[in-house]
């Protein structure tokens, strides 16, 4: 059976946070019951229709999935396992926020067959959590992740963010120890991005206009202090045993995000729920993102041409173009032989010229089959990867 990965996507919160741009919002009770029965018509939709698939991942986000009632939240893993065939080893991750999970939804979580969790800390400083607009205390995040080892969860990841309005670097490492101590199984430590359409953006526009001109700026670290920050992280995770295997992910051995891995590889995934996006046979659609437009769609037999607000089918030069853009985000890069199966060609037959001028710079090396970008490579991966458009 061919491999599918599925992402399930749970838009609500109890509150946006501040630098947020994702598609969340809060909402009752009975919209929440609502949104539920639409997701689960829209999964019943698809389980009848890729029975040929088998489920390798499956990831709840948002939002704020943890803080839907657990009940309905595991409803929703019950209808996918009862529905879809999904394999015996599928990586399960939930992603919950403190102040959120009580114990009894932990429990049920986990005898529901979640088998990871992503805990979105951010920081360990309570003072930047409040400039974030977060509704926790660091305090509180000790709570759900001294409560979910209790429960048997034993492959947990933790977010936090780094390059903050105010913070120095001595503040972000502090966060980043702090968190190691914990010892989870897996990092992720994503820069800061000003979002448009934020409450940041209004705040710090200005200050990230100046920080991408190299400029001096008043609230927002610096270019150096964000590099800095960055070469900092990679070199503290490694000598805590961590693994970077992708821009912005850290694992023990064995424990990489087999999903987001998925991702990165252009493996086909359905994303369900509102706005969810989708990959299926290189073609590239998303559902509507007004949630009374989704609930509407469900209720109508033929999903398909009424639930998605984009289609995109790609063409093979956008898919050469993907394969590299994403693969080359992951340490490893790309595989050669990979790259022809997948189009028929040699990738020198196409992108000689593009990997020969990135080999002179010291940007990119080939070694036993695999192409990937050198430590100066990553630093610029923006300007390595302008370079694999075909245009």
């Amino acid at each position: 059976m061919e491999e599918l990965e599925l992402y399930v996507h749970i838009p609500f919160c109890i509150k946006k946070c501040d630098y947020c741009d994702f598609l969340s919002f809060s909402a009752n009770a009975k919209t929440q019951k609502e949104y539920v029965d639409a997701l689960i018509r829209e999964l019943l939709y698809y389980a009848s229709r890729l029975k040929d698939r088998k489920i390798v991942s499956i990831f709840i986000g948002g939002g704020t999935p943890s803080w839907l009632d657990y009940n309905l939240l595991v409803s929703i893993v019950d209808v996918i396992k009862g529905n879809f065939c999904v394999a015996e080893d599928a990586e399960v991750t939930l992603e919950a926020n403190p102040g959120t999970v009580v114990k009894p939804a932990m429990e049920s979580y986990k005898k529901a067959g979640i088998n990871r969790l992503s805990i979105g800390l951010q920081s360990t400083s309570d003072k930047e959590l409040k400039l974030l607009g977060r509704v926790h205390t660091f305090e509180q995040f000790l709570k759900i992740y001294d409560m979910a080892r209790e429960c048997g969860f034993d492959n947990i990841n933790i977010d936090l963010i780094s390059g903050l309005p105010y913070q120095k670097i001595e503040d972000f490492m502090k966060s980043l120890n702090d968190v190691i101590r914990l010892k989870p199984e897996h990092v992720s430590v994503y820069s800061l991005i000003i979002e448009e359409g934020t409450p940041f953006y209004d705040k710090f526009k200005c200050d990230d206009d100046k920080q991408h001109a190299g400029m001096r700026t008043e609230a927002l670290p610096n270019e150096d202090e964000v590099y800095a920050m960055c070469k900092m992280t990679q070199e503290t995770l490694k000598k805590a045993g961590y693994l970077q295997y992708e821009t912005s992910n850290f694992a023990k051995k064995g424990l990489e995000c087999k999903h987001n891995i998925g991702y990165w590889q252009r493996k086909d995934y359905l994303g369900v729920g509102l706005g969810a996006a989708s990959l299926i046979d290189n073609v590239r659609y998303s559902n509507k993102r007004d949630i009374y437009d989704y609930i509407k769609a469900t209720q109508k037999l033929d999903l398909y041409n009424n639930i998605h607000e984009t289609v995109q089918t790609l063409s093979k030069q956008d898919q050469m173009e993907e394969f590299m853009f994403l693969g080359l985000r992951m340490n490893n890069g790309v595989a050669r032989d990979d790259f022809e199966k997948n189009f028929n060609i040699p990738i020198e037959g196409v992108y000689k010229l593009t990997l020969d001028k990135l080999k002179r710079e010291g940007l990119l090396e080939q070694n036993q089959g695999r192409i990937f970008l050198t430590d100066k490579g990553a630093d610029l991966a923006n300007y390595c990867m302008s370079l694999f458009l075909l245009d």
